[in-house]
């Protein structure tokens, strides 16, 4: 077949290679030409980067061939550039470049070759075309043609790899197409394939891209475009690239899954006129037909109608020349309607002219159901509620209850569907009540079945008398019975078992003269327990005499975990410290260095010991802690950790920077920070910040993280407190002291509201570019809370000021310095009046800055490579 018998289809297709730094040039202006978006996907150091991109593919094939015939198409992707640098990376090749085209249906494999002289700037593995299965490995009844570099692929064949170049690569020449010096790009070509097919039967012919096996799904290694981009960015980095005919990764495939050209296969296929028609209104919610008549007669295949860009619902059969639709719009609006039909062997497609069809709301009124729920019976005096539900859910209006022909009350509004009105019987006897419910401006009234109650006289009732059953002793955490006994026997009801004033769980019922809770308390001392008797229809309520329950404690086992430096300096001393969990009551640590003692046991400070110690010797030096125990806990000793003890390096000055609340109250924990810098303003590494309250140390040494230290503390006296913080040094480091500031505290006020702090923040954040943190603080009650501060914590370090609430909100315009997954929660310090809250975390994806992208950039590649 000579190349005057092929006609030229040109469509786009996504090149892998954008998303790694790439870009596409212009699809030649020949008739046919489609271009299309390919949703990509990019692996990098700080996971999948998504990219949607545009490309262009062209496609030479002839207009028509018969049955049977022999016959070749040819496939050539667009030329494609990479620049030099960009975002901080600098490009090194692009390798292992491979696109994946469908054997088409109705065809036989004949041959696949590289057409000579069309590919420009390859190098390593020559192009060539192979017949491969759906797993990527070559098969002679596979469905896929393959252009690659002897299938050295990043996966889908038997040599893959995601960090080693190798197949088709592209080396960094800084060239244009014709050779001439580029201003940093790389510009390649890759070669046409000439596809050889036998054609089948009368019908069509549609080669197109690889959707098959996995190709179809986002980010698939099967993908019909992937690639391998290197550079060089804090060492060696790779970007796998795959990419799919989508407008995003979430879209439904799009016209680049499509046929990249039509071959009929028999008669040229005719002419055809495709004519719309559509009502010019419809009303949301009600279906109308939407009808398209394809001539000339005869013509079969689907029609799709569309709304704008939009499919409505799926292509139709063309039955006897027309395509019916029966179609609800749900927006109001003016909806453009067209009609696109395929084509068939015999006819080519055509789209029908655009008709408007205008959609509105009429107001629907609904049947209603009213039913009713009463008790079956009820005593005189005694009030009961009636209650009536209305469905459908949404229902406004009142509801009338009756009493035979006579009201009950006034008309009751329904709320949430329900109304119910309680009320007293006066009457003894059956009293026949219905619901009658009014409607609204959306629903019909409807009145519910009448429901007999039954109204009798309270009978007699009798005095009871509790008797409590509880152990004299208990421990905490161990559970025992409460018992209660009820005379007269046969009585019924609950029992509500108390701890002095407070419930001790739900009310327990009565079952054959007795009521038993099995309880376990949490706290030590002498408890007294009452049980009160609920009293039923023939029963009187009773309380229990109280009887004492002395609670004491197991004892725990502990956990001694140990912190200390992993290296010293010798003459230089430094901090061990130790903390036992559960905190317990008592007790001291000893600390040792291996099996000697180092000074005495040290008394705990809450759940913390630490002593300051200075190593004498260089060396390894095994260090342990071990827990004497107290009343109710046991002993423990921590694992070893190993300080590296050395002699002093050049250590730098450092600044200690303290960041408290103005105002505290006593009994509140507030958060106590310190920020340690060096003299050229980086964070300090290593060491720890001692708290202080005038000369007396606030707990024990905190280790620095990110250059922070975080104390949470409890002021129990009031007054103006003088917090500082001393930082201890580690290698490399001077300690410092951080001015004092004042906290001033007083006791808080005699209720505290709590509060609720909820979090917005975006998913995702440039670096260097400032996005809004907020914070809403409510109360339970949903109440914004008017005072106080909030501080917002990018993981335990806090972002910038306190920033202050007003009207229940605290927003912070934030510039982030580092990229990845940033942990940010909102911490609301409290107020008079209000406790604090902290809200839960949220994550914002932090990418490096630069050009997002785009023709004749390298817009993801700082993201890809942790720039």
């Amino acid at each position: 077949m000579s190349r005057s018998q092929v006609r030229r289809v040109a469509v786009p297709v996504t090149s892998a290679a954008v998303v790694a730094g790439l870009m596409l040039i212009g699809t030649p202006a020949n008739a046919g030409t489609t271009t299309f978006n390919s949703a990509c996907v990019a692996g990098s150091i700080i996971g999948d980067v998504q990219k949607n991109v545009g490309a262009s593919m062209t496609v030479d094939a002839p207009a028509t061939v018969a049955p049977g015939e022999v016959f070749t198409y040819r496939i050539k992707p667009n030329a494609s550039s990479y620049p030099d640098k960009d975002s901080g990376a600098t490009t090194t090749n692009l390798s292992r470049i491979k696109y994946d085209y469908e054997l088409p249906a109705n065809t036989e494999w004949v041959s696949g070759a590289v057409v000579p002289g069309t590919a420009i700037g390859l190098d390593n593995v020559a192009p060539n075309v192979l017949l491969v299965n759906d797993s990527g490995n070559a098969d002679a009844s596979g469905r896929v043609i393959r252009l690659s570099g002897n299938n050295q692929v990043i996966g889908n064949g038997p040599s893959t790899s995601t960090n080693s170049e190798g197949g088709i690569r592209v080396p960094k020449t800084k060239k244009n197409l014709d050779g001439s010096a580029s201003s940093g790009d790389t510009w390649y070509q890759l070669p046409a394939v000439d596809v050889t097919v036998k054609a089948i039967a009368p019908g069509v012919i549609t080669p197109r891209v690889r959707i098959t096996g996995n190709a179809a799904n986002h980010g698939a290694m099967e993908s019909f475009s992937t690639s391998l981009a290197k550079a060089s960015f804090l060492g060696t980095q790779w970007a796998p690239t795959r990419c799919t005919p989508r407008d995003s990764q979430s879209a439904p495939l799009n016209a680049g899954a499509g046929p990249l050209a039509t071959i009929n296969v028999g008669a040229a296929a005719a002419d055809t006129t495709t004519t719309l028609n559509v009502p010019g209104t419809a009303k949301t919610g009600t279906a109308v037909d939407l009808t398209a008549t394809v001539a000339p007669a005869g013509a079969t295949g689907t029609v799709q109608f569309k709304d704008g860009a939009d499919n409505i619902g799926s292509a139709v059969p063309v039955n006897n020349g027309t395509a019916t639709l029966n179609h609800t719009f749900t927006a109001d609006g003016a909806h453009a309607i067209t009609a696109v039909y395929s084509g068939d062997a015999a006819n080519k497609p055509s789209t029908s002219a655009a008709a408007t069809v205008t959609v509105s709301t009429d107001p629907v009124i609904v049947d209603t159901t009213t039913t009713l729920n009463v008790p079956a019976t009820a005593k005189t005096g005694t009030a009961v509620d009636l209650t009536a539900t209305v469905a459908p859910a949404g229902a406004t209006g009142t509801v009338q209850f009756k009493d035979g022909a006579d009201n009950i009350g006034n008309a009751v509004p329904v709320n949430n569907g329900t109304a119910t009105l309680s009320h007293t019987f006066t009457t003894n006897g059956a009293h026949s009540v219905t619901a009658v419910y009014s409607g609204d401006a959306g629903n019909k009234p409807s009145t519910s079945a009448a429901a007999n109650v039954d109204v009798t006289t309270d009978p007699v009732i009798v005095d009871t008398t509790t008797t409590l059953n509880v152990p004299a002793t208990a421990k905490t955490g161990t559970a025992v019975d409460l018992t209660a006994t009820v005379a007269p026997a046969g009585a019924t009801g609950t029992v509500q078992f108390k701890d002095g004033a407070d419930n001790i769980g739900n009310a327990v019922p009565v079952n054959n003269g007795t009521a038993t809770l099995n309880h376990t308390f949490t706290t030590t001392g002498n408890h007294s327990i009452t049980a009160v008797y609920s009293g039923d229809a023939g029963n009187k309520p009773s309380t229990s005499a109280a009887s004492n329950v002395d609670v004491s404690v197991n004892a725990v086992d502990t956990t001694t975990t140990l912190n200390v430096p992993a290296t010293a300096k010798t003459g230089t001393a430094v901090d061990l410290t130790a903390t036992i969990a559960p905190a317990p009551s008592g007790g001291s640590v000893q600390f040792k260095d291996g099996a000697t003692n180092i000074g005495g046991p040290v008394t705990l400070n809450g759940a913390t010991a630490t002593l300051n110690h200075t190593f004498t010797t260089d060396g390894a030096h095994p260090v342990t802690a071990v827990y004497s125990g107290a009343d109710g806990f046991n002993t423990s000793t921590s694992t070893a950790s190993t300080v590296d003890v050395s002699t002093d390096p050049v250590i730098v000055d450092t600044v200690t920077t303290l960041n408290v609340p103005g105002e505290a109250k006593t009994g509140d924990s507030v958060d106590l920070w310190a920020l340690v810098k060096d003299n050229e303003g980086n964070n300090a590494a290593g060491g720890t910040v001692q708290f202080k309250d005038g000369g007396t140390n606030i707990g024990g040494p905190i280790g620095l993280v990110d250059g922070g230290a975080k104390l949470s503390h409890t002021f129990t006296t009031t007054g103006a407190h003088s917090i500082s913080a001393v930082y201890s040094g580690a290698e490399n480091f001077n300690g410092s002291t951080g001015q004092a500031q004042t906290v001033t505290v007083t006791d808080p006020a005699p209720v505290e509201v709590a509060t609720v702090t909820t979090l917005t923040v975006p998913g995702t954040a440039t670096k260097g570019t400032p996005v809004d943190l907020s914070a809403a603080v409510k109360t339970e009650s949903g109440d914004a809370v008017t005072s106080g501060t909030v501080t917002f914590m990018d993981g335990d370090t806090a972002i910038g000021e306190a920033v202050d609430v007003v009207n229940g909100q605290a927003t912070l315009s934030y510039k982030f310095t580092q990229t990845g997954d940033r942990q940010i929660k909102a911490v609301y310090s409290g107020a008079t009046g209000f406790k604090e809250s902290t809200s839960s975390a949220s994550t914002v994806k932090v990418s490096g800055g630069g050009n997002p992208g785009g023709t004749g950039s390298l817009g993801s590649l700082g993201s890809i490579f942790g720039s």
